[in-house]
């Protein structure tokens, strides 16, 4: 009887966070899924402290997030001298040698990691949808969550806001 009740509650519960997730903004720490670079590198949410940190999950076969990438390198280079980085993360369904390719033509000037098994993205809320991106602050801290193409002159304000705080 008591495990009919425990079941809807988790249930329940794991709706809220989720939803918590996805809409608004969230200031839950970072999750601490391993990215594994395309150098063969890894980093953590760990690296991100100090830093503002865009973390991008996209794919190759994402129109939206072909088309945004131009703003999220734009992006990199206005703010990165002052403390902003960025991290794509190319979802476990993209072929490597895409990815290698797009990077490489595009010559992206950030990290850029391969979540072959899915961990990452199902560490940070389950990401099924591309393009799905966060922005975290100084303290590892999620700020936002934008599921497809953020309002980049919104974006660019919070990110200033961002690096102002101490």
């Amino acid at each position: 009887m008591k495990l009919n009740l425990l079941i809807p509650t988790v249930a329940a519960s794991a709706v809220l966070l989720g939803a918590g997730l996805l809409y608004g903004t969230n200031s839950s720490s970072a999750p601490q899924a391993t990215f594994v670079l395309l150098d063969g590198t890894s980093r953590t949410a760990n690296d991100f402290r100090g830093k503002v940190t865009l973390v991008n999950f996209w794919a190759t076969s994402c129109t939206t997030c072909v088309a945004e990438m131009p703003m999220i390198v734009r992006t990199y280079e206005k703010y990165h001298s002052r403390g902003y980085d960025t991290l794509a993360v190319a979802m476990s369904y993209d072929p490597p040698t895409y990815v290698v390719n797009f990077a490489s033509t595009r010559k992206l000037p950030f990290a850029v990691a391969l979540d072959n098994t899915g961990a990452a993205a199902k560490a940070w809320g389950d990401v099924k949808v591309t393009p799905t991106t966060f922005l975290v602050n100084k303290r590892g801290k999620i700020v936002k969550r934008y599921v497809g193409q953020p309002n980049f002159g919104e974006l660019e304000k919070l990110i200033e806001e961002l690096l102002a705080e101490t």
